[in-house]
C-alpha cells in the first residue's frame, strides 16, 4: 500500500463521516474538487465504488460502509496513540473536543475553563454548541455535557456542577396584571413562554413534583423559542411566565427583576455532567481537563 493510498483512506473516513465533500474538505484544508478527485482515484485503484454522490449529499455504498467500519477505527487508534505521546512531555498537550448546549457552556463549562486554561497552556479546547443529543463517538468528540439523568449507561459521567432545578418566573409587572399561580394547573390560564425542543421538535411540557406526585403541564402563550436565552429576556420584558434553570435566573430573582412562583413544586435533580465512552483511553490532555472540570462541593 502506498502513502497515497493511506492518505486517501484517511480522507475517505472523513468524507464518509461528514457525508459532505464541502465539510470534509474544510477539515482537511483542501478544495472540495481536489477531495472528490482523490476519492475517484481511490475508487479506481480499488476497482469498486465507495461513495454515492448526489447534488445534495454523499453516502457510502455497501462496500464503502464495510471499508469505513474496518479502517476508521484503525485511524482513530493511531490518532489516540499519537495524542498519548503527550504523556512523555513535561506538561499535557493536545486538543480536547467537547459538545454542549449554550446554557451548559454559560453556567458551568466556560466558568470552569476560564479558570483552569491559563494553568494548562499547551492544551486547546474546542467546544461545539449543539442542543441535540449528539453521538459523541460518531462526531469524534472527546466528551459531551448533559444533565446526569439522561446519560447512557455505557458512558463515564463526571459531575461538573451542583444539583439544578427548573423554576417558574415572571416580572413584577406581569404579576401586577395577573394573579400568581397557586398550583401548576393554574398555569393554563396564564401567558407562558414556550420552549420548542431542538431534539424532538415538540414543545417542552413543564415538569413539576410535590410529595412524590409528578405533573406535566402543557402551557400556552404569545411566544415560543428554541433557546432559553430569548425566553429569559422575554420574561424580563414582562411577556409572561417562563420556566428556566434556577442557576440562570437566580441573580434576576435576587435583584427583584423576576419573581419566582411554585417553588415548592420544583425539586432539584442531577446537575450537569461531562460524559465520555468507558472504553476510551484518556490522553493526558483530556485527563487534565476532566480533573479541572470535576465538581467538588464546598464543605
Amino acid at each position: 500500500m502506498t502513502r497515497q493510498d493511506l492518505a486517501d483512506l484517511s480522507a475517505f473516513t472523513i468524507v464518509a463521516r461528514e457525508r459532505s465533500f464541502t465539510r470534509a474538505a474544510a477539515k482537511l484544508g483542501i478544495t472540495p474538487s481536489a477531495l472528490s478527485h482523490s476519492m475517484r482515484g481511490l475508487e479506481e485503484r480499488l476497482g469498486i465504488r465507495l461513495l454515492n454522490r448526489t447534488t445534495r449529499s454523499v453516502t457510502t455504498t455497501d462496500a464503502g460502509e464495510r471499508l469505513l467500519g474496518t479502517v476508521a477505527v484503525r485511524f482513530d487508534e493511531i490518532e489516540e496513540e499519537v495524542a498519548a505521546l503527550g504523556a512523555l512531555r513535561d506538561r499535557p498537550a493536545g486538543t480536547v473536543r467537547i459538545t454542549a448546549d449554550e446554557l451548559a457552556l454559560a453556567l458551568v463549562l466556560w466558568p470552569a475553563l476560564r479558570r483552569v486554561l491559563p494553568e494548562l497552556p499547551d492544551i486547546k479546547v474546542e467546544v461545539a454548541i449543539d442542543y441535540t443529543l449528539t453521538d459523541i463517538v460518531a462526531g469524534r468528540f472527546d466528551a459531551g455535557v448533559r444533565l446526569g439523568g439522561i446519560i447512557d449507561k455505557d458512558m463515564i459521567a463526571v459531575p461538573i456542577g451542583p444539583e439544578m432545578r427548573m423554576v417558574a418566573v415572571a416580572s413584577p409587572a406581569y404579576f401586577r396584571d395577573h394573579p400568581e399561580p397557586a398550583t401548576p394547573h393554574d398555569l393554563t390560564a396564564h401567558r407562558c413562554i414556550n420552549l420548542r425542543l431542538p431534539t424532538y421538535g415538540g414543545l417542552y411540557a413543564w415538569e413539576f413534583e410535590q410529595d412524590g406526585r409528578e405533573f406535566r403541564v402543557r402551557v400556552d402563550g404569545p411566544l415560543t423559542f428554541n433557546s432559553v436565552f430569548p425566553i429569559l429576556q422575554a420574561a424580563l420584558d414582562g411577556f409572561g411566565i417562563a420556566y428556566l434553570m434556577e442557576n440562570q435566573v437566580r441573580s434576576h430573582i435576587a435583584s427583584g427583576e423576576l419573581v419566582m412562583v411554585l417553588g415548592d413544586w420544583s425539586p432539584p435533580f442531577a446537575g450537569l455532567h461531562l460524559y465520555y465512552p468507558s472504553r476510551r483511553q484518556p490522553t493526558p490532555a483530556f485527563a487534565a481537563i476532566v480533573e479541572a472540570l470535576r465538581y467538588r462541593p464546598v464543605g
